[in-house]
Order: C-alpha cells, then structure tokens, then sequence
C-alpha cells in the first residue's frame, strides 16, 4: 500500500512559496524515519542514543528559527532521576503445602523503584485482596477500611469499579479515572504502608495486552529522585489473570465472585488465608540525568505569556529480542511520529509574522517510564505555569491518512478548548469525536496530564473515526494492526507508505488554534466540573 508516493510528488511540485508555509510530508517522513532508525537504539533515556537526539532535535529546532529554551542559555532541561535494574528475580505464591515458581515476564513481572535498596527479599509475606485498591473520600470510597496494611502484599484490581459496572457511576461510568491508573495504586499502597502490590493484568480494563506490560516493565525502571524511601513500595508487580484465579482458588476463594464485590463502596479487604509470596532481586541503582529538550520563539508584545507544544523524545530502547530476533525498540509512531509534527509546527511558527505571545516546544524525555519528564517540567517549569495559556501534547500521530473526525482526549475538561477545536474541525470538514475509549484512561497516559493536573488547559486530540480516503480498508487495516501487534513492540518501525495528510491536518488545527490564542488576550479555562479547574484558579489573579 504506497500510500505517500502521491502526497510526496504533490508537496514536491508545489511553488517553493507555497511549500515554506505549508506542512510538508517529506520533511515528516524524514524526522521519523530518522529518529526511529536501528542507529537511535530506540531513544533509550541516560544512553549514547539520548545525545543523538539532542543533537538532532536542537539542531532542527535552530534549523526552524528557534532559539535555546531550556536551562542556562542552552536547549535542554536537566531531569535527574534514580535508574534501578532489577536482576536475579525470584519469585513463587504458596498456599500450604501447593507452591508456584513465577517466571518472570511470563506469569508475573516484578520490578521496584525503591530508592535505597541493593536487594529486596520478602519471605512468607501475606496476600491481601483490597479489590482496586483506593481510597477516595471524595466519593466515599475506601476499599482498605482502615485495616493494617504494613508488611502485607496487596493484590489489586486494574482500573476502577465502574469499568465492569458504568451503572454505578461512582468513577465516572466507563471513563477511567486516575484511581484505575496503576501508577496510582502502587502510590496509594505506599501511603498503605504496604511491602508491594500484585496488580492482577485483564486485558480489557488495563486497555492493553500482557506482551506490554512484560516490555514496559521488565527493563530499568525510572522515578524522579525521592527523598523519602517511604512513598515507593518495595515490590511492583504484575500477575497474568489465571495465575490469579488459582491462587485464590487454592485459598478457598473464587476470584470471580470477590471481583463482582469490589463494585461496592460496602467491599471489605479478603485476606488470602494460607497464601504468601517468596520474592527476591537484586537491585542495581543510580542517578542519572536525562534531558528535556527545549526551544521557544519569543513573543513579540506579551513574550512573558506562554504555548507551548509537547510530545515525548523517548522510547523504550533496547529490550529482548522478539521472534524475529529484533531487540530494538525504534518507537517510530510512538513517538517519532509526534516529535517530527512538534518540529514541523516549530518550522510553520517562524516562517510568518512573529506572534504576540511566547510559542515554546518541548521534547519531554522519560515519559515512558511514568510521564517523568513531563513530571518534572511542570514542578519545575522553566516558564510559570500561572502565565502558560495551554498547549498541545502530540503522542503517536496518524500516519494513515485523512479521517472523518477529531477525537478529543478529555472531552468535557475544557468546555473552551472543545469549542476551540470544534470551529477548527469543521473549517476542515471534520466533526468532534469524544475519546471513544475512556475507560482505558488515556487522558492519564501523555505527558500533558502533568500540566493539566497542576491547572494549565491542555489539548490531546488527533484524528479519529473512519477514513475518507481510498483504500478504505487497507488504512484500517494497518491502524488497527498497529494497535494490536506493534503498540510497544519491537517492529513499531517507520514506513515508506505512511500517508501524512491525516497528521497534517492535525498539525493545522493545533496551529491555527495556537496561532489565534497568541495574538490574543484569551486565557483558555477549565470547566467548573473539571477536578483541574481548582489548580487554575488558585493562580488567577497572574493573568490579566
């Protein structure tokens, strides 16, 4: 399926004008192809492919027009985190006299970012069922109920309550809430004072399969550096379902039934009676430094008042090999793909008349490893949160061509932005399309959501819906393809037939939004449902 050929010899026979303020499909290819080959090593964080990737990003960024927007006059911002490498992994559930040796990345993966720790040895520590592990006062909601947890090994359910139930409506219905994240369960296990976690995998509320869980968790781990060793858990784990379901079976307990009873706020915590887990690791850990990667175009009046657009650098690097003995994770729609749109917009933004306000474009490093990079930015801004306007985080772009819709992650959020982005859509002949998939949480999984929490607006949308473009077919086919067997996956490879007309329409979107909000006094809000409107408010009086 050759689907760029045409798009390509089009861009090329435009008038050299019209190309220097048009999004170009050649120069997208390019990025992509280029960051996402073998020699990239798959963008590992803190290894030599990290260099190549300053490199290559500051070097297109002053290509476009920007100057350095990161730290002491240069184009990164320095991100220290603790690097932990887990090995000799030993781990085995027992209940009297029947025990199980877990292999991992096969029935379970065991990892830990416990600052502080050269090995970490359990010995007969007890399981506790506290089915999905939160603590919501808000909503009345606490599944350990005031039981001690310390010492113990919570075995926890993936999302929240209402994923099997939207009747109940106490997270929201089908929507994930941040309560359904695993980073929050292992955080709420800590203030738990628990000894580790055993999230149970499902593929249908966890929005992904066990082949992601094992390559996303079975390499170093990342977190920001921590003073205190108290709020991460010694062991983080994961356990494939039907190891779960005789487990429980062997303490007497149906999995099943108990499952069904953590739908309700009266669940109460089901200690496995007899069963225990043995788990032991060698923890290899250091402080590393990793980048983000930053450039800005000074607004010409209010250069003070910021936009900024993000996608993540980063990809998984390299990992074990698949069954074609390929071990290189080159993550070219996740995420070259975005980082050769926030380039592309970075060349648009300094072609024309220079905006009123200030455009910033971030690379953000480690979002893999649990939206670090983002993470740290927004504690640490190097532009005030307070006087950023929003922006727009790019995350895996459509290279399958032209849709017939907008899917808006976090539809509802911003009343403001949606009404921003439906006048835009439909300039282009497009329609809205709320996140159709709200019960995978993915407004929780890009690097906008450290921002947004923290009350900065933040736009995540990108093309969705059916495709309006022949061969039909062929371009569901690949789009659904890769969701299902590439996602996270070693061959996630760049492609000669990608058509980018479905990602340039995104990236006209984003800029014609973004271009009208920086000649403008607007201050883009929250809705008075949103849990961020509060954050946004606290800071009202530095905008004006």
């Amino acid at each position: 399926m050759r689907l760029l050929t045409a798009v390509a010899v089009l861009a090329l026979a435009l008038p050299a004008a019209a190309q220097e303020v048009a999004f170009d499909p050649v120069r997208l290819s390019q990025h992509t192809r280029i960051l996402s080959a073998d020699d990239y090593q798959g963008r590992g964080i803190a290894t030599p492919a990290e260099d190549r990737v300053i490199g290559y990003m500051s070097g297109a960024m002053a290509a476009a027009g920007l100057e350095p927007g990161g730290e002491n006059g240069g184009w990164t911002q320095a991100v220290a985190l603790n690097r932990f490498t887990a090995s000799n992994i030993q781990a085995r559930l027992s209940v009297g006299d029947w025990t199980l040796p877990l292999a991992q990345g096969e029935q379970i993966v065991v990892s830990t970012r416990r600052p502080g720790e050269s090995r970490i040895a359990l010995s007969d520590a007890p399981l506790v069922f506290v089915g999905y592990g939160i603590n919501a006062p808000e909503r009345e909601w606490n599944d350990f109920k005031g039981q001690d947890m310390t010492g113990k090994i919570l075995v926890v359910l993936v999302n929240d309550a209402d994923f099997e139930e939207p009747a109940l409506n106490t997270f929201g219905g089908r929507a994930m809430t941040y309560y359904g994240r695993w980073t929050y369960k292992y955080e709420e296990a800590a203030r738990q004072g628990a000894a580790g976690v055993i999230i149970v995998h499902e593929d249908a509320p966890a929005s992904y399969g066990w082949t992601t869980v094992r390559n996303s968790w079975s390499g170093p781990n990342f977190d920001i550096v921590r003073s205190n060793a108290n709020e991460r858990i010694p062991v983080e784990s994961w356990l494939q379902r039907d190891v779960a379901v005789e487990l429980f079976r062997r303490a007497g307990l149906d999995f099943d039934a108990l499952k069904m009873q953590a739908r309700s706020r009266d669940f109460q915590p089901v200690a496995l009676t007899g069963a225990t887990l043995d788990v032991t690791l060698d923890v290899a850990s250091e402080q590393i430094v990793t980048h983000n990667i930053i450039g800005r175009l000074p607004g010409t009046t209010r250069p003070d008042e910021t936009i900024l657009f993000t996608g993540h650098w980063d990809h998984i690097g390299v990992g074990a090999p698949d069954a074609e003995g390929d071990a290189i994770f080159n993550g070219a729609v996740d995420n070259a793909s975005g980082i050769a749109g926030l380039l592309e917009l970075a060349r648009i933004a300094t072609a024309g008349p220079r905006p009123e306000r200030s455009l910033v474009f971030i690379g953000f490093t480690a979002e893999e490893s649990g939206l670090l990079g983002s993470e740290y930015y927004a504690a640490n801004p190097l532009y005030p949160l307070e006087t950023t306007v929003g922006g727009f985080n790019m995350d895996s772009a459509n290279v399958y061509g032209r849709t017939r819709h907008l899917g808006v992650i976090g539809y509802g959020q911003s009343a403001d932005f949606d009404a921003r982005l439906e006048a835009a859509a439909s300039a282009q002949g497009r329609t809205i399309e709320p996140d159709q998939m709200t019960q995978a949480g993915f407004y929780f999984r890009s690097d906008h959501f450290p921002l947004a929490k923290r009350g900065v607006p933040m736009v995540y949308a990108d093309s969705s819906g059916p495709f309006v473009d022949e061969p039909i077919a062929a371009r569901t086919a690949a789009r659904d393809e890769y969701t299902a067997r590439r996602y996270h996956q070693a061959n996630d490879e760049w492609s000669g037939d990608w058509d980018y007309r479905g990602q340039i329409q995104d990236l006209e979107l984003y800029w014609s939004i973004a271009r009208d909000l920086a000649n403008s006094r607007d201050w883009p809000t929250w809705s008075e449902t949103s849990e961020f409107a509060t954050a946004r408010a606290a800071s009202d009086g530095a905008r004006d």
